[in-house]
């Protein structure tokens, strides 16, 4: 359990960070997305949820922003529990590319996508959920997403999704040419629908910091103790967020910051720490790969700070861990 002076101290940190991070100019920031969120540069929201439940936020929290790439972790764990562990990786690997999220390259060798992480990966992952339908298979996957998020309303945001559909082109090509070489199945605009209606639910960051503490919690929500995925597959996607879960900078986060994690060009991060807790945040501004520059900084300090990075020693913090590891939770 989290004490009071732990808590304040990681609330007092959060603030701090916050406030530093805010601050810094857009000398980094290469895009927004869409562009009119450059309007909105000043938001900038950071929340942490414990594994007990105990939970920290600072700035723009309540805002909300559409999940964008970060529904591909969700999206890649319910293909995991309808298809089991061995099917669901014969047809999507888990090698980071090196290349942009929507790259048109694959494990030829294989012949499936690198990894669920990018377009191409998250397209087959969508193909992999089970449903009578695309309607079906979408109410499948935001009823599992308000469950990690402890919230009975999340829905699509049909503007979002419209506008996602507009500018679909190159997703569209990416599936034909997969259905071409049988990575992919169906009715292509059909699995468009049930991809991007994904990406189209906006959460908070609160919300976000308690989807990664599912996941970090052995796939239980901390508040409601509802099981959102089964303890067998919270590892690989937790290994796969290790990875690949922040676009071609992947390798860099992981030496650099070595937090399990998944960003989302609306500008979103979230993180996964087993045991611990999870994070979420949000500031639009994006770097030359699509992350989130406030979020990046903010995390890559973290992480520094409190000995974070999954191969660092037991001195590296300058406050030690806060949170003792949760206990083991039931598979059912």
């Amino acid at each position: 359990m989290v004490t009071r002076a732990e808590r304040d101290l990681v609330q007092e940190q959060l603030e701090y960070l916050h406030r530093r991070h805010l601050s810094i100019g857009d000398d980094h920031v290469a895009s927004f997305y869409p562009p009119e969120m450059e309007a909105q540069r000043h938001l900038f929201g950071v929340a942490g949820t414990n594994v007990d439940g105990t939970q920290w936020s600072v700035g723009d929290c309540a805002h909300r922003f559409p999940l964008q790439s970060i529904s591909k972790v969700f999206t890649y764990a319910l293909a995991l529990e309808d298809n089991g562990r061995e099917a669901t990786l014969n047809r999507v690997g888990v090698e980071p590319s090196g290349d942009p999220f929507n790259s048109i390259t694959f494990d030829e060798a294989r012949n499936r996508p690198h990894n669920p992480m990018v377009n191409a990966g998250a397209l087959v992952a969508a193909n992999l959920v089970r449903g009578r339908d695309p309607a079906e298979k979408v109410e499948r996957l935001v009823d599992r997403l308000r469950t990690y998020a402890g919230n009975p309303d999340l829905h699509v945001d049909k503007e979002i999704f419209e506008r996602e559909m507009v500018s679909n082109d190159r997703n569209l090509a990416l599936s034909y040419l997969m259905r071409s070489l049988g990575m992919i199945d169906g009715d292509i605009e059909d699995n468009i629908v049930v991809y991007l209606s994904a990406c189209s639910v906006q959460v908070t960051a609160v919300e976000l910091s308690v989807m990664g503490t599912t996941l970090a919690n052995g796939g239980v929500n901390p508040h409601s103790g509802s099981r959102a995925l089964g303890r067998q597959h919270v590892r690989d996607v937790i290994s796969v967020m290790s990875t690949c879960g922040m676009y071609n900078a992947a390798g860099e986060w992981a030496y650099d910051v070595g937090i399990p994690a998944k960003s989302g060009v609306s500008g979103g991060i979230v993180t996964a720490i087993p045991n611990y807790f999870g994070l979420g945040l949000f500031s639009p501004g994006l770097d030359v790969y699509g992350n989130s520059v406030r979020g990046i900084g903010l995390c890559r300090e973290l992480s520094a700070r409190f000995g974070l990075h999954m191969f660092a020693g037991p001195t590296e913090s300058r406050f030690g861990r806060v949170a003792q590891p949760s206990q083991q939770q039931p598979d059912s």
